[in-house]
């Protein structure tokens, strides 16, 4: 166990909850602390804390401010129906997060230290964790490259920050069938770069072809490969999968495409089942439009962390639109969903090793 030094926010002067837990929406409320850790090249990963949550100061000159060396993660903390708390597969978190501070040059996180750490946190701040169905307390580690310096490098010194918040369903269609743009003009990523990790550029790659399609209507974007726009890759916030006869497709892990934590649960869990085989292979919009045109296309859905399960009812590609299990939530997407969730509120036992309690 890390040494964490705990600067808590006195009781009388926290923050209210939340009065209404079914409206809590993504990402706009904050709990009263954060962890914090600090790293320099002489001294390694030092000074762990938790504080009150409050803004982290910054020189102007800070290399994440300049080139963009920063990463981040995204998982869950959920509430138990006895009211205990657990979390989903965060291991595979902190692996993963390892793995995008690798591909940027940031120093290896120790992750069994990582888990204590947000545990201390999750023990401190459970109360925040909120009871209403299909709410969780989202966890967001970040490492973000602080040394004051002008110049294209490696920085030397770095944060490392948790911070914490209750939410409800990302997409506001909640478990409801959402529509997509096809985006054949932008790309996000390309084989070899840094798609595969989850670092703020990708995101900010992705923000105005988003953006146009928020416009005309669409929920989400859905990205082809960069070399010959033809591939699909993944939704901007999600991987996707397509069930096609009875086979269920997702574009593979060729370094474009983020190694989701909810779609390797969603891949173990159909091969489990045994009814329909998956393939990781390359699939082409060609194929997906084709194969929903002449009725082959039963399903589609996006898997991720924020929204678990997300069924897909449109697609649009061209001007072309085509309609998905007749814009309703296919049986496969309802089953995954059904399943994933029941594990991670513990009203079903896990039989996986996924769940780590608190």
């Amino acid at each position: 166990m890390m040494d964490i030094r705990v600067n808590a926010v006195p009781s009388e002067e926290r923050k209210p909850k939340p009065s209404d837990e079914n409206s809590l929406g993504f990402g706009n409320i904050f709990t009263d602390h954060m962890f914090l850790m600090d790293y320099r090249q002489d001294l390694g990963w030092h000074n762990a804390r938790i504080e009150p949550y409050s803004p982290i100061v910054l020189d102007p000159a800070a290399m994440c401010l300049h080139y963009g060396q920063m990463i981040f993660e995204g998982l869950k903390c959920y509430r138990r129906a006895d009211g205990g708390l657990q979390l989903f597969r965060p291991r595979d978190n902190f692996r993963r997060f390892n793995g995008s501070g690798y591909r940027v040059c940031i120093p290896h996180l120790d992750e069994d230290q990582a888990l204590d750490a947000l545990t201390e946190l999750l023990h401190l701040e459970q109360d925040w964790v909120p009871r209403a169905p299909g709410t969780s307390l989202y966890i967001r580690p970040t490492i973000i490259a602080t040394e004051p310096h002008l110049g294209v490098r490696p920085a030397l010194e770095y944060i490392y920050f948790v911070i914490l918040g209750p939410v409800g369903a990302y997409y506001k269609e909640g478990f409801n069938p959402v529509k997509i743009l096809v985006e054949d003009k932008f790309v996000r990523s390309v084989r070899g770069g840094v798609g595969e990790a989850k670092t703020a550029g990708n995101y900010a790659a992705s923000l105005f072809a988003a953006e146009q399609a928020h416009q005309k209507g669409f929920t989400q974007v859905l990205w082809l490969d960069a070399i010959e726009r033809k591939y699909v890759e993944e939704v901007g916030t999600m991987n996707i999968f397509f069930m096609i006869d009875d086979e269920v497709v997702t574009s593979p892990l060729a370094g474009s495409v983020l190694s989701g934590i909810t779609r390797a649960t969603v891949i173990d869990l159909v091969r489990e089942w045994g009814d329909f085989r998956v393939s990781e292979r390359p699939i082409s919009i060609d194929e997906v439009m084709a194969a929903a045109k002449d009725g082959r296309l039963t399903e589609a859905f996006g898997s991720g962390t924020a929204a678990v399960i997300s069924p897909v009812g449109q697609i649009v590609y061209k001007d072309e639109t085509v309609q998905v299990a007749d814009g309703r939530t296919g049986p496969l997407a309802q089953k995954l969903f059904d399943e994933i969730t029941a594990i991670q509120y513990g009203t079903k036992p896990d039989t996986h090793g996924w769940v780590e309690t608190l």
